[in-house]
């Protein structure tokens, strides 16, 4: 098929498509040129100075702004309620934000008459009460603009808040903020380029509405009749003059959208800010006091700095079933596979998920009732969740001004944290003005400088290099040395649960597998994930007299067997692989043929995996120079082996 040509390097458009879309742009530029055409320009300063022009005109630009301020102060609450709150009813009431759009504007009119009227449903009793009377009153115009013009604003911003993860908010919470300050601190300058879009739709509508207006505020000059009625008007009795009026709302109309410039929706506010600008305190939203309540946890203030400590007790129920208790000061790795529960277990400890419920004591203060804001837990999510529209000192210094710290001193503070971190001199710039590194340890200074009771870390270190990483491990390690309070760290990083964590959690399908010192859990771990996650070969399988009749075929010897019919799980490090090209004599009671499947690099050593139809996939962690001697490649035949004593069999 023939396809037109075109200047970009996107695909072209076929003339099936083309010549239609031609044409629907013609039809809708037609009457707009028609408007043009006919306009007497040099009558057309004259026709907008008339008296009457320029009454209704003030007129229209009153009842617009009106309507504009009860759509915000309505529509906004409105939006976020369909944007993140499920309850019963809710598509009938999207349906109703949307019927307005859909509905004649003078049906709309009617209704508004039969509801608001002398004789409509509320009518009566707003003129008997306050002596309001909305028909053909000013008031009657900006109500009918508001009913047309308001699901504009509410659709936007509802765009915009479904776009907008509420990791950003949970995060807030997480720090102490309530949801009032939350709202109006993180989540309105998020979706601030979908609050304006709808803000000018809203207004342009509210400017150009007829059909509601006439219907229910009538035609009354100064009172009602605003810039479209006029334009009814003039139509009758000077065409030329409705032609220029026609433009000029033709002309605001136009500049509102080429302003929007397509933004119909709206999306969080996540670009960078302007080289040289700086975010400021968070702003509106109600401070805290930073002595805490009775009963709920203590701010910034609390920690190390007052002696305080708080063991933790937590019953956890749900998705993840178990009973997790710590002494003040404790530091716990939680490891497991992707779906184990290590996420749902942070969130329910922050009682941010349904999936699972959290029965949690931090010292003395039973925490299970409280709302996330005020439990005293701080979270750090895997991406960090930075507050885009804050620099790195307003986004650390956010826990310490919601709890009532004065700006000053969480400032002063939350600088401190960043120099500690080595990132201090980041201080002014913005999330998007700095790597992902970087944003980490900013994200990790916020979480530590809140002093939480408890402390949650969803992979902290992942998004660092491996300098780095073991710089901001030895800054961690110090910090949690003197906290107060627990913190767990979920972790893929086996060096990282070694060196931060007193106790390792091992999770798997929500239970937990196993909980001990870091020591333990590298001699004898009980999940084959974990084993595989240390680097050992893991075989799973039941205990017999002499070893392990393994899961997938073969048996193993091992010199230490547990009770026979015991589901166990057998650990074998890759330097105790021994491998060779032909079937080895001597000692070894575990011997297996196999095939070289791939060899990968593990720092000065090379790491043989090998495919056998006798035993799993077992790999072997040789030098360099055995393979060289060995002259291993892919797909050569080998023969492996393993000693029975250097096969551990664990219990599960």
């Amino acid at each position: 098929m023939r396809r037109l040509r075109s200047r970009t390097t996107g695909p072209r458009a076929p003339i099936a498509l083309a010549i239609p879309a031609l044409l629907a742009i013609a039809f809708l530029l037609l009457p707009l040129l028609g408007v043009l055409a006919r306009t007497s320009w040099h009558d057309l300063g004259t026709h907008l100075t008339r008296p009457e022009t320029t009454g209704a005109l003030k007129l229209s630009l009153i009842v617009s702004a009106w309507a504009l301020g009860l759509s915000v102060v309505l529509g906004v609450p409105l939006a976020w309620l369909l944007a993140r709150v499920d309850f019963p009813g809710k598509a009938f009431v999207r349906s109703l934000v949307l019927l307005p759009m859909v509905l004649p504007p003078t049906v709309g009119g009617v209704a508004l008459l039969l509801a608001f009227g002398r004789r409509g449903l509320l009518g009566p009793w707003l003129e008997d009460t306050f002596g309001l009377t909305l028909p053909f009153h000013t008031s009657g115009a900006v109500l009918a603009a508001t009913f047309v013009a308001m699901p504009f604003l509410v659709i936007s911003l509802e765009g915009a808040l479904g776009g907008l993860r509420p990791r950003y908010e949970e995060t807030a919470a997480s720090l102490g903020a309530s949801p009032v300050r939350v709202f109006f601190t993180v989540t309105l300058p998020m979706v601030a380029p979908g609050l304006a879009a709808g803000a000018a739709l809203t207004w342009a509508r509210a400017l150009g509405e007829f059909g509601a207006t006439i219907t229910f505020a009538g035609n009354l000059p100064g009172t009602t009749q605003t810039l479209p009625l006029q334009v009814y008007l003039l139509l009758q009795d000077d065409a030329e003059a409705a032609t220029s009026v026609s433009l000029l709302l033709l002309a605001i109309a136009m500049v509102v959208l080429v302003a929007l410039r397509g933004r119909w929706t709206g999306t969080p506010n996540t670009a960078a800010a302007r080289p040289g600008t700086t975010a400021d305190d968070p702003g509106p939203g109600q401070a805290r006091d930073a002595r805490p309540a009775a009963g709920e946890p203590s701010g910034p203030d609390g920690g190390d700095s007052t002696g305080e400590s708080w063991p933790l007790h937590a019953a956890v129920t749900g998705f993840d079933r178990l009973t997790l208790d710590a002494d003040a000061g404790t530091t716990i790795a939680v490891v497991g596979p992707n779906g184990a529960g290590k996420t749902t277990l942070l969130r329910a400890l922050l009682g941010l998920t349904p999936r699972a419920h959290a029965e949690l004591r931090l010292g003395d203060t039973d925490v299970t009732a409280l709302p996330p804001h005020r439990r005293g837990v701080a979270w750090v999510p895997q991406d960090g969740a930075l507050f885009p529209h804050m620099n790195a000192l307003a986004n650390t210094a956010y826990g310490l001004r919601a709890h009532g710290v004065p700006r000053a001193e969480a400032r002063d503070s939350a600088q401190r944290w960043l120099d500690r971190l080595g990132v201090g001199h980041l201080a002014h710039r913005r999330p998007a003005e700095i790597s992902g590194g970087q944003a980490q340890r900013v994200a990790l200074a916020r979480a530590l400088a809140a002093r939480p009771r408890l402390l949650l870390l969803d992979e902290p270190l992942a998004a660092l290099d491996q300098t780095t990483r073991a710089q901001v491990r030895h800054t961690l390690r110090r910090h949690l040395d003197g906290f107060g309070g627990v913190c767990l760290i979920v972790t893929h990083d086996p060096v990282e649960a070694v060196a931060l964590a007193d106790r390792v959690l091992v999770l798997e399908d929500g239970r937990a597998l196993q909980d001990a010192p870091p020591a333990e859990v590298t001699r004898h771990p009980r999940s084959p994930w974990v084993a595989r996650m240390l680097g050992r070969n893991a075989w799973p399988g039941t205990a017999t007299a002499d070893g392990l009749r393994l899961a997938g075929g073969g048996t193993l010897i091992a010199a230490d067997p547990v009770p026979p019919g015991t589901d166990s799980l057998a650990i074998i490090a890759p330097e105790a692989v021994a491998v060779h090209r032909d079937r080895p004599t001597g000692s070894p009671r575990n011997v297996w043929p196999g095939t070289v499947r791939e060899i990968t690099t593990s720092g000065s050593r090379l790491r043989v995996l090998i495919t056998s139809d006798e035993a799993p996939d077992l790999v072997a962690e040789i030098t360099p120079q055995a393979v060289t001697e060995l002259r291993l490649a892919e797909g050569a035949d080998v023969w492996t082996s393993v000693k029975a004593t250097e096969a551990t069999v664990v219990a599960l």
